[in-house]
């Protein structure tokens, strides 16, 4: 089983950046995919971006495709999301997942494990 303990966010201005991470502990970060998440007040759970376990394979939701960068560093047992051009839209608790099966799916039904979530806040 996996821990993971989300850090990074913050309150920015439209068009700032933000560096989220999600560091685990446990066994098995290496040989899971991972992915991001976010959730804003009223609005369900939504996917942001997914990764495979060896990084090669990446996704993004529209909404942030050319913005966000999902990327992770095995030997630290860390995902990152890099996001940048932030408009008030984004804000949101983000929450980083991994999925066991390794497959890089946009449904949250795929992942086992979740964090606590950190809140990014863009103003306008």
């Amino acid at each position: 089983q996996v821990q993971l303990v989300e850090s990074g966010g913050g309150l920015v201005q439209a068009g700032g950046s933000l560096r989220l991470s999600c560091a685990a502990s446990g066994g098995g970060f290496s040989a899971y995919s991972m992915a991001w998440f976010r959730r804003a007040p009223g609005i369900e759970r939504e996917f942001v971006a997914a990764i495979s376990w060896s990084g090669e394979t990446t996704r993004y939701a529209d909404s942030v495709e050319g913005r966000f960068t999902i990327y992770r560093d095995n030997t630290k047992k860390t995902l990152y999301l890099q996001m940048t051009s932030l408009k008030p839209e984004d804000t949101a608790v983000y929450y980083c997942a991994a999925n066991r099966r390794g497959t890089t799916g946009a449904g949250p039904g795929s992942y086992d494990y979740w964090g606590q979530g950190t809140q990014v806040t863009v103003s306008s």
